[in-house]
C-alpha cells in the first residue's frame, strides 16, 4: 500500500504523529503513502534539507547566472527527454555525453557501429538539434569518442572522430578533444548543472571523459550543481565532491524537478 499511496495506510501513518516533516528530497517525486498521502491528514511541512534542495535547484532554473550550462549524460535518451526539452528553453549551453549521445550522432547522419542506439528516438534527437538552433542554444555533441571492440575492461580501445566509428565497434566514452571542448565551455560558464556521466566511468578505459568534466567542474569559479545519481558517484570517485557547490541527494527527484514537473511529495505540503 505504501507505493500505491493507499489512503488507509496514509491515515494510519498520520495517526502516529501531530506533525509531518518531509525531509526526503530523494523520494519527493514519488506519490507514496509516507510522503504524499500522510500530508492529507495532518499538518505537513518541509524539512531543512528538502527546503535547501528546492531553493538551490529552483533558483538555478528560474534565475540562473549566465552563461548557464547544462551537462546531460547517461545511457538513454528516453530517460532525459523531459529534461532536455525543458532545459533548451532556459540554458545558454547544452552539453551532451554518455550513451544517449550516439542517438544524436545517428541523427546527424553518422554511422555509430555497435554503439548504444535508440532507433525510435532518432527523430526526437533531430528535433532537439533543431530546437537548440531555434532557441539560440549552443548544443555541444561529441566530436570524437573512445571506442572498444567489446564491452569489457580489457577490450581493445582507440580514439576516433565521431564520423569514423567502424562496424563492430562501440563508443563507450567521449574522446579527449571532446573532453577539452567541454572543459572550455565549463570554464566560461557562471552556472552549471550536471546530470549523467560522459561514458562508462565505472570501467577504467572509459572513465577519462567523465573525469575530465569532473576536474573542470572542480576548477571553475561557476556555481556547480550535481544532479544526484551517477554524477554524484562520479565526483565522489574522482575526489572532487568537496569542490562542488551543491550535490543533490535525489537523482530521480532532481531530474523531474529539472523537467519543470511538480513533485508530489512537495505539493502535498502545507508550506510548499
Amino acid at each position: 500500500g505504501e507505493e500505491k499511496n493507499d489512503a488507509v495506510l496514509a491515515k494510519q501513518f498520520a495517526a502516529l504523529a501531530d506533525l509531518f516533516v518531509n525531509d526526503a528530497f530523494g523520494a519527493a517525486h514519488r506519490a507514496h503513502a509516507s510522503t504524499a498521502g500522510i500530508a492529507e491528514h495532518i499538518p505537513a511541512v518541509s524539512g531543512l534539507l528538502l527546503e535547501k534542495e528546492l531553493d538551490i535547484l529552483g533558483k538555478a532554473l528560474s534565475e540562473p547566472d549566465r552563461p548557464f550550462t547544462a551537462i546531460i549524460g547517461g545511457a538513454k535518451v528516453k530517460d532525459k527527454i523531459g529534461v532536455i526539452d525543458h532545459l533548451l528553453d532556459i540554458v545558454d549551453n547544452l552539453i551532451i555525453g554518455g550513451g544517449l549521445s550516439y542517438t544524436f550522432a545517428k541523427a546527424q547522419g553518422h554511422e555509430i557501429g555497435d554503439s548504444l542506439l535508440e532507433e525510435d528516438k532518432i527523430d526526437l534527437a533531430k528535433s532537439f538539434i533543431e530546437k537548440a538552433k531555434d532557441k539560440g542554444v549552443n548544443l555541444y555533441l561529441p566530436i570524437d569518442v573512445v571506442i572498444a571492440d567489446s564491452f569489457s575492461n580489457d577490450a581493445e580501445t582507440k580514439n576516433v572522430d565521431i564520423d569514423s566509428i567502424p562496424e563492430g565497434w562501440m563508443g563507450l566514452d567521449i574522446g579527449p578533444k571532446t573532453a577539452e571542448l567541454y572543459a572550455d565551455v565549463i570554464k566560461e560558464s557562471k552556472l552549471i548543472i550536471w546530470n549523467g556521466p560522459m561514458g562508462v566511468f565505472e570501467m577504467e578505459p572509459f572513465a577519462g571523459g567523465t573525469q575530465r568534466v569532473a576536474k573542470a567542474m572542480a576548477e571553475t569559479t561557476a556555481y556547480t550543481v550535481i544532479g544526484g545519481g551517477d554524477s554524484a558517484a562520479a565526483v565522489e570517485k574522482f575526489g572532487v565532491a568537496d569542490k562542488m557547490d551543491h550535490i543533490s541527494t535525489g537523482g530521480g527527484a532532481s531530474l523531474e524537478f529539472m523537467e519543470g514537473k511538480d513533485l508530489p511529495g512537495v505539493t502535498a505540503l502545507n508550506d510548499n
